[in-house]
This record gives structure tokens, C-alpha cells and sequence, in this order.
């Protein structure tokens, strides 16, 4: 075979949108990859994907499970269609690929690893301790085995209901944290794939398991009532340990009741509050070899929490900065309050030397201070219910063993905080080295990178990244203090955030499976996903805040090219829509919350409520058409048309060109939305522009207004508009915070307000994240070629920045939209990824060059559309 070593490479080999990953458990997983480089001339005209379970025999072409052959193709997501593939197999997989000169290049071979393909593969029995689910103390698991052979391989499957620790002669097993992930406990349970190979010794070995509560049995108590879920008990656990030897025989050690277990030195755990820990009750060496357990009890074989173990295959929460204290305040001989860099969700490092045996340190973690300096919860404490002073919230208690060196960080909790304010029971002195702030969210990969000329624009992009990662624990949430909730509303508007920014598709896709647990029989979602079943279905369950069943499935698809979301979703989505209709047969609905905690101004509940059933309902009809269900998608556009002429004919005045008051968010939601007839949009922009001049460009909007009036005015010609909005510095913007000391996002808009609605780590605003993408470098997918097969390129060079860059990793590679002026001219740089093309959009009237001939110009309405291949381009534009 002639394989060109010049041409472009397969690189980015992934299984299931991860590299090399452990423990896949379905039968047929999506591969994709990358071309590497940008060479123009370098589309992929087919691919072979080659898989074998020998590594060697795969590089001398013997694809034993599966050779599609020559496929003439430019797709680099293909599922698995070969042989049926086994449980706990490693499987070895390349591709090849072709150019438009028939030359062939060959990826490395990457891996992956097959877990339960079947429920039977399941062996042994669920364990807990024998207390109920009101017992404090977290509790230890040990069992001791020997091995007799040389291990080759080991995986330990670990599935809990409640959060767990696992060890392995005395050694923590990987760097995961807070696992599993949060489901409906009652209907679905993950299991983690632990690489445990290091870790083993031939002759005895131990492993050793830490249970803690997390939302499984929630002991405080608060508004949401995790404590009063449906689903909660003590945690409880089913661990296999499958060990394959250098004679290739296998041994499976499983959870049961020989496992011994005891009280740990965690006395108290709460994900919600905090975590005490008693150092006097340490044991040493527990899950070490040789250990004396005969005093501790036998556990304790339980029932299973639910019938569904499903592989957590999802970037996993881990510790991903470490911050030093910028400033520490001794404010008395036992009280010290330190301060760190910026607002994070996360948790502490606390190490001391030589205290007093008992001494107990209170870890308190806020947002911010007192005018005394001490810290100040009350911005994020209102929703907290304590039943007594036992459970202080967002606060660690340490008991000192004393006379030595002490460390200590909890394992089962994550607060969200910018100053700790430590306390002692007796005196003593803390220092710069006794606390680190620990930075914890789920590690997904970055793939977005903004850097303009305004330095407070910066800082935005920068709070809207932090704020979005301090909200990504398994699942999005509101915020990391006082809810931690995943709340539907504050996801949907801020998904695009998250996709131009990081590479969010197995948290997404982990948490819209909550949404089918979720999902009542009448087709209606709860509030927050997952739900305690206590709280969450008395408001805010309309299609303002609920969309998120189906515009995040949307997104994955626009952003990944990527349909296996919409096809597992299709029936739900499909079931919300037709209850909306069954409820509000008009299709005028006023079933949500509306533009939730605005500057000041109300808009019409219906209004927005009625844009996002046009949008569920046309995602719905363009979804069915995706899946080739021709009569649903008949049905549904009529469903969308219709909902959008009753729109229009309730609350738009052609006299007027307004829609209901005129407000900022009705006029932006009609026109992001798509709901403006076309002959009235130029007259609705013109007016929302107006509306803009009243408040001195300032922005008069809660959440809902925060997604469109950006957008809507970037996409019809007001683009300078929407940056100037976009980057004040005074009230209400999101300049103003970065003023005021910000490094996260808001909750509401003034700086301090008398009601609940005050945490300072919110996602809820996080749009202006992807507007920064769209309106400024004008970075588009195609829904009609997802996944930036085909760019959208509609940059805006607004006035006010003298250079913007940006670039998204998409799935094709590295996408970049750059401008900076030179006097009267402005140089816009792009690169288009392999295998890709754009469509770079300039006003008709626009002069420019280009460094390339390589170009086609056509027209479309008011626009030049320049087509550009794979490559790099440079262009001058003459400015006005």
C-alpha cells in the first residue's frame, strides 16, 4: 500500500467522544477522529476503520472484529457495526484515511476497554454497614485476599449509591472525585473503571472502600429536600475486582458479606455542608495488607438501590488548581480568615503541626466578608433549614489528634467560596502553609480561547468560564454554595457557553439521561434534574425553563455533528411537546417562571413562555425530519407554524412593529427565536435598538433577556450596539462586577441586594460567553452540515476593539477568527480545519483582499459569501 507520509494524519482517536477509555458498556460505540494540520487540499474522500484485539496482529492488517473496508466517506463519526463485542475485552482500533489524490495515511492505534455488556455480568452483592440512614459516621470496607500467580491485569468496577473512596494496599486508587455522579438513585446507578493493575503485588493484597452520603442519603436539610428523597438510605456498594493473570485465567473478587467494616474518622458528611472529620479516631494501616480487623463487624448484603448499573463514562470531577492565599487576617489568637485569588467551587487543604489533642478547627468558606473582616454567609445561607447547630453550613470541622504533623481535606463535599475563615478551640497559630484552596469541578477538556484589546472584556470571558466550570460536577448546576442544583433553565440558556468553551458532550449527555429518569408519564420535567422527588414540580416547569429536553440534544447535534442524543431523546422530546399542546391548545402558553430576576423592567410570562414552545416544537419537527419520521415531521412543522402565527397574532403590533410593551427581552426573544415575520424584522431591530438608546445602551433584562438581546442585535445589524452593551462598566452590566472585584459571574445584577437571589458564582448570565463567539468572531455551525463540517463565518469588527481573536476546537480541529485594525483597514484571519469548508460573510459593498486565490465570492441578500476549503487565510478589508 502506497501511504503517503506527507499527507494529513488521523489524530484524536476517540471512543465515545473519550481517548482510550475504560469500562464502555454499549454494544455499539461511536468512534470519531481528526485530520491533523490544515493544508488545503486535504478533505478525507473515505476511511477504513480497522479493529482487532491484538495490537500486534492489527499492525500487520489483521483487523480480526472489524475492516469496513474502503468506505467513500468525508465522516469522522462513525458507530461500531462489527462482530457482537465481549465483556472486559481490550479492544485495539486505527484508521486509515484518503485525500483527493488517493493517498492513504494511517492513524497510531489506539484502545478500548469493554466493561458489563450484560446485566449477568454483574457478580457478588450490594454491601452497606447495619445502621440506618440517620447514622453520622461514614464507614469503612476491607477485604484481604492472596495471589499465588503474576498478575497480568486488574479493573476494579466500582458501583455506589452515596459517593466512595477506593484503596488499594493502602494507596487511593486514581484521582476521581466525588464519584459517582448524582442520578435518580432509584432508577439508575453508575459504576466507575479503575486501572488497579499498578497497585497489586503478587501474595496478599487489600483493597479498602470509604462510603460517604452524598445526594444519596442527604442528612441536612434545606429547601430542596435531598433529605426527604424518595430515593435515600445509607450508602451502600457493589464492587468487582476482576484480576487477570500472566496465564491469562481470571479471578473475580466481589463484594459480600466477608467484607469487614467499621466507623471511619469522617463522623459527619453532607455534599450540601460540609464534612467533620475526627483525626483521634484514625486507624492506621485499615486497608493496608496484615491489618487486624477481627473487631470489626461483618457487612451487612443489602438490596440494590436500582436494577440499572449503567458505566459512568464522563470526564470525571477532579482537583485542577491549587491557590495559594493572597492575603491572611489574624483576627484573634483562634480566629483567622484567609483569602484566596478569585471565587471557585471546590474545597480545602488544611495542614497544621503539634496542636493539642482535640483541639477542633471550624473550616468556614463564603463569598465574602464582614466590614469586621470575618466571612459573611448571608448572601448564600436563606435556603438552608438546620434542625441545630450540628451541621453549620459550608463548613468543615477537624478534631486535632495532635502532637505531629496533620492533614486534612474532605473527601465528600465542594463548597463554593473566595475567603475561609478558620476558628480554633483553644489557642493557636495558623499560617500562609496551613491552607490551599483546592479548585475542583469535572475536568473536561478546554476547546475555546477569546482574547480581545478591552482588558475588562477578557475578565468577562475569564468569570464566565469560571462560573461555568464551578457549575459542572457530573451534571450543570445553578451554583456551588447554597443550591448545587441542576437547575433546566440556567443550563439551556448557557449550553452554547459551555460547547464554544470546553468539550462538554459526556456531562450533556449524562445529564439528559437524568431527564428520562426524570421525565413524569404525562410527559412533564421537574424544575431541577435530578430530582429528590420532594421539591421541583411546583413552578418553573413551563418550556422557558424545561427547553432544556430539547435544545441541549439540538446543540450537541450543531456543535458535534452528533445525532445519538436526538435519536435517545426523540420520544421525550416528543412527549413534553405534546403535552404543552394538550395543555394549551391555542399555542399560546403561559406555563414557566419568565425572564427570571431582571434589572427591573417585567416582561410577559406568555411571550416567553410561547417563544420556547416555537422552539421545542421546531426542534421537535427538524428532529424528525433528521430521523426520516416523515409523518411526525409533517406534523410538527404545522405545530410550529401554527404556534408562531397565534405569536404574533397575540402579542405583535404591525402599527407599532413592537411585540407586547416593547420591553428589551420581548423584543429580543421574538427575534432570536425566529418568531418575527420576515417582511418585520429589519423594523423589530430597529425598534429593540431604540429601546437600547432609552436606557444609554445599558441592558434592562433577567435570565431569558441574557440569551437573545445580544444575539438579536449582532444578527440584524447592530452588532456595535451589542458590544457597547456588551462591555460597560457601569450598573447593570457585567463590566460592573469585573469593577467591583469580580472573578465570577452574579446572581442578580446589582452588587447587594435584600433578597435571596445575592450568590456571587452563578451561571444563569453565562450567554454573553458564546456571544463573544458568534456575534464578535462570528463563529456559526451548520445545522445542515453539524459539527462544523460547514463554518458559518460572520465576524462583526465592531468599534470600540482594536483587535479580537478567537478559536474553537471543533470536531474537524482547530477553527481560528481573528481581526485587528491597521488604520483604515482591517486584517481578518481564519483557519479553516481539515476536511471542512466555511462561508465567510462580508457586506455586498465591502473591498477587500484575500492571500489566497483559492476563493469563490457569490451573493446572497445584503452579503458577499466568500467560500473558503481547508487552510489559512488572510484577508484586508477596507474600512469605512
Amino acid at each position: 500500500m502506497n501511504v503517503a507520509v506527507y499527507a494529513q494524519i488521523p489524530v484524536n482517536l476517540k471512543c465515545e467522544h473519550l481517548l482510550n477509555p475504560l469500562g464502555i458498556d454499549v454494544r455499539e460505540p461511536r468512534l470519531s477522529w481528526q485530520l491533523n494540520g490544515n493544508k488545503k487540499n486535504s478533505d478525507q474522500t473515505a476511511y477504513q476503520i480497522e479493529i482487532a484485539t491484538d495490537s500486534i496482529a492489527l499492525s500487520k492488517e489483521k483487523a480480526t472484529v472489524w475492516n469496513t473496508g474502503k468506505v467513500i466517506s468525508s465522516d469522522i463519526l462513525v458507530s461500531y457495526k462489527g462482530e457482537s463485542l465481549q465483556s472486559f475485552t481490550t479492544y485495539f482500533w486505527r484508521v486509515k484515511v484518503w485525500d483527493q489524490n488517493q493517498k492513504v495515511t494511517i492513524s497510531k492505534i489506539q484502545r478500548f476497554e469493554t466493561a458489563m455488556l450484560q446485566s449477568k455480568d454483574w457478580k457478588g452483592s450490594w454491601i452497606s454497614d447495619s445502621h440506618d440512614m440517620n447514622y453520622k459516621p461514614a464507614p469503612y470496607f476491607r477485604k484481604e485476599i492472596s495471589t499465588a500467580k503474576t498478575i497480568k491485569s486488574a479493573r476494579a468496577y466500582v458501583a455506589a449509591a452515596g459517593l466512595y473512596e477506593f484503596y488499594v494496599n493502602g494507596e487511593k486508587v486514581g484521582n476521581r472525585l466525588l464519584d459517582p455522579m448524582i442520578t435518580k438513585f432509584d432508577s439508575r446507578n453508575l459504576y466507575a473503571t479503575l486501572d488497579i493493575t499498578s497497585h497489586l503485588q503478587k501474595g496478599k493484597n487489600a483493597f479498602g472502600i470509604l462510603l460517604g452520603n452524598g445526594w444519596y442519603n442527604h442528612q441536612s436539610t434545606a429547601v430542596w429536600k435531598f433529605d426527604k428523597a424518595i430515593w435515600r438510605n445509607r450508602p451502600r456498594c457493589l464492587v468487582n475486582i476482576r484480576i487477570t493473570y500472566s496465564d491469562n485465567t481470571t479471578e473475580t473478587i466481589t463484594t459480600d458479606e466477608t467484607w469487614k467494616t467499621t466507623d471511619s474518622p469522617v463522623i459527619f458528611n453532607s455534599i450540601y455542608t460540609g464534612e467533620h472529620y475526627d483525626a483521634r479516631k484514625e486507624i492506621s494501616n485499615w486497608n493496608k495488607p496484615d491489618f487486624d480487623d477481627s473487631n470489626w463487624d461483618k457487612s451487612t448484603v443489602i438490596k440494590a438501590p436500582s436494577s440499572n448499573l449503567v458505566s459512568q463514562q464522563l470526564h470525571p470531577i477532579r482537583v485542577t488548581a491549587q491557590l495559594k492565599p493572597t492575603k491572611i487576617n489574624r483576627i484573634n489568637d483562634t480566629l483567622t480568615v484567609f483569602t484566596f485569588p478569585k471565587n471557585i467551587a471546590g474545597t480545602v487543604g488544611f495542614s497544621i503541626k503539634n496542636a493539642i489533642p482535640g483541639t477542633i478547627f471550624r473550616i468556614k468558606h463564603a463569598e465574602r466578608l464582614y466590614a469586621n473582616g470575618m466571612v459573611d454567609l448571608s448572601n448564600i445561607d436563606l435556603h438552608y433549614r438546620p434542625t441545630d447547630n450540628s451541621d453549620p453550613f459550608q463548613t468543615d470541622i477537624f478534631i486535632a489528634k495532635g502532637n505531629g504533623k496533620e492533614n486534612f481535606s474532605p473527601k465528600f463535599n465542594y463548597k463554593g467560596f473566595q475567603f475561609v475563615e478558620v476558628t480554633s478551640s483553644r489557642q493557636f497559630k495558623l499560617n500562609k502553609d496551613c491552607l490551599l484552596a483546592l479548585e475542583m469541578h469535572s475536568d473536561v477538556p478546554v476547546v475555546g480561547k477569546i482574547k480581545t484589546s478591552n482588558p475588562v472584556f477578557n475578565k468577562i470571558w475569564e468569570a464566565t468560564n469560571s462560573s461555568y466550570l464551578a457549575n459542572l460536577f457530573g451534571y450543570p448546576t445553578d451554583c456551588p454554595q447554597r443550591e448545587k442544583n441542576g437547575w433546566t433553565g440556567d443550563a439551556q440558556i448557557n449550553v452554547e457557553t459551555g460547547l464554544y468553551n470546553f468539550d462538554g458532550i459526556t456531562i450533556y449527555e449524562k445529564w439528559l439521561a437524568d431527564h428520562q429518569d426524570e421525565q413524569q408519564p404525562d410527559g412533564g420535567i421537574s424544575n431541577i434534574v435530578p430530582n429528590p422527588g420532594a421539591f421541583g414540580y411546583e413552578f418553573a416547569t413551563g418550556p422557558d425553563w424545561t427547553s432544556s429536553i430539547a435544545i441541549i440534544p439540538w446543540k450537541i447535534y450543531e456543535f458535534y455533528g452528533d445525532s445519538s442524543l436526538l435519536h435517545k431523546m426523540y420520544p421525550n422530546i416528543k412527549k413534553y411537546v405534546d403535552l404543552i399542546d394538550q395543555k394549551y391548545p391555542t399555542g399560546i402558553t403561559d406555563w414557566g417562571l419568565g425572564d427570571w430576576v431582571p434589572v427591573k423592567t417585567q416582561s410577559s410570562k406568555p411571550l416567553t413562555s410561547t417563544m420556547y414552545y416555537y422552539a421545542d416544537a421546531l426542534i421537535l419537527a427538524k428532529t424528525a425530519k433528521l430521523l426520516g419520521k416523515t409523518n411526525d415531521a409533517e406534523h410538527y412543522f404545522k405545530l410550529a407554524t401554527k404556534i408562531k402565527t397565534a405569536f404574533n397574532q397575540q402579542f405583535f403590533n404591525p402599527s407599532t412593529n413592537l411585540y407586547a410593551s416593547g420591553t428589551q427581552t420581548e423584543l429580543s426573544g421574538s427575534l432570536y427565536w425566529g418568531l418575527v415575520p420576515d417582511e418585520f424584522k429589519q423594523k423589530v431591530a430597529d425598534n429593540l435598538y431604540k429601546k437600547f438608546q432609552e436606557t444609554n445602551f445599558h441592558l434592562d433584562v433577567g435570565l431569558l433577556g441574557t440569551k437573545t438581546l445580544l444575539n438579536a442585535l449582532s444578527e440584524n445589524g447592530y452588532a456595535d450596539a451589542a458590544y457597547k452593551i456588551a462591555s460597560q462598566e457601569d450598573f447593570p452590566s457585567w463590566g460592573y462586577w469585573i469593577k467591583n472585584g469580580a472573578t465570577t459571574l452574579y446572581e442578580n445584577w446589582p452588587l447587594h441586594v435584600e433578597k435571596n437571589d445575592a450568590s456571587l458564582n452563578h451561571i444563569m448570565f453565562g450567554e454573553i460567553g458564546a456571544w463573544m463567539y458568534k456575534g464578535l468572531g462570528g463563529i456559526f455551525p451548520d445545522e445542515n452540515l453539524p459539527g462544523f463540517k460547514h463554518i458559518i463565518l460572520k465576524p462583526n469588527f465592531v468599534n470600540g476593539l482594536d483587535y479580537f481573536e478567537s478559536e474553537h476546537e471543533s470536531p474537524y480541529g482547530k477553527i481560528v477568527s481573528n481581526w485587528k485594525r491597521k488604520k483604515k483597514r482591517i486584517v481578518y484571519k481564519v483557519i479553516v480545519p481539515p476536511n471542512s469548508n466555511a462561508s465567510f460573510y462580508l457586506e455586498k459593498n465591502s473591498i477587500f483582499s484575500c492571500s489566497s486565490k483559492d476563493i469563490q465570492i457569490s451573493n446572497e441578500g445584503l452579503y458577499k459569501v466568500i467560500q473558503l476549503k481547508a487552510g489559512k487565510y488572510s484577508f484586508t478589508i477596507k474600512t469605512k
